[in-house]
């Protein structure tokens, strides 16, 4: 399963009083594993950029004057989201701003909530009565926020990612070593995880399978050691000269 950890950054919070979005970045998962690919956009919002949001995120007019306008990304955006479900923090409000974009150029259909995943509600859920902003989450799960000074649309999806997989107990999912394929459930849904179908070779060497096997030897008949005679590796390395 392909999810993508958005966030954007914006004039304002409502694009119903004119305000756009100024940077979009996303995070890509598959299964529940970060890929380490990853997109990240500015934009000319053709309009200013009030102080009240600049003392959030940094992002002034003069920085956002030679950027492109949302339209001239509009169709890599829409082809970057496709077919993949999306990990938003309060997902209304980027999910709103997204669906003005897109119509505003004349893209249906709008994104449905139903192919969204709010964290927001799922922490609110988790953490009833608690904080549950990104930093207070951050905190919550021992992640590193320390360079989060400001909000920014990569940094924040960056976090975003991993606080998602401690809310859903998936950040470890991929560590089952123990079989060729496996296979988690990870709210509610199944996800196949990809494992080493072969074993590294082992590092043991002659002279150190000799000395265990001696040691085991020394244990008696009954020693639990003796059940796995088999596991030690047929033809240890061998050292150098």
């Amino acid at each position: 399963m392909r999810e993508l950890v958005l966030d954007t950054e914006t004039t304002g919070l409502d694009p119903k009083d004119g305000h756009r979005i100024i940077e979009l970045a996303c995070v890509e998962l598959h299964n529940y594993i970060p890929t380490g690919v990853f997109w990240h956009w500015y934009f000319n919002p053709e309009r200013s950029v009030p102080r009240e949001a600049t003392a959030i995120h940094g992002l002034t007019d003069g920085f956002l004057a030679d950027k492109p306008l949302f339209g001239a990304i509009a169709p890599d955006i829409v082809k970057v989201l496709e077919g993949a479900r999306l990990i938003i923090h309060n997902a209304s409000f980027d999910v709103g701003f997204l669906n003005f974009e897109f119509q505003k150029l004349g893209y249906p259909p709008p994104i449905s909530m139903e192919r969204v995943t709010d964290t927001l509600a799922l922490a609110r859920r988790k953490h009833p009565g608690s904080p549950n902003n990104l930093d207070a989450l951050c905190r919550r799960y021992g992640i590193d926020n320390s360079t989060r000074t400001k909000h920014g649309a990569l940094l924040d999806s960056e976090l975003l990612a991993d606080v998602y997989l401690r809310l859903i107990g998936a950040e470890q999912a991929g560590l089952d070593l123990g079989a060729r394929s496996a296979e988690v459930t990870v709210a509610g849904q199944a996800a196949a995880v990809q494992v080493r179908l072969k074993p590294l070779p082992s590092r043991l060497t002659a002279e150190e399978a000799a000395a265990h096997a001696a040691f085991v030897a020394s244990l008696g008949d009954k020693a639990i050691w003796k059940r796995y005679g088999d596991a030690l590796p047929a033809e240890p390395v061998q050292t150098a000269a």
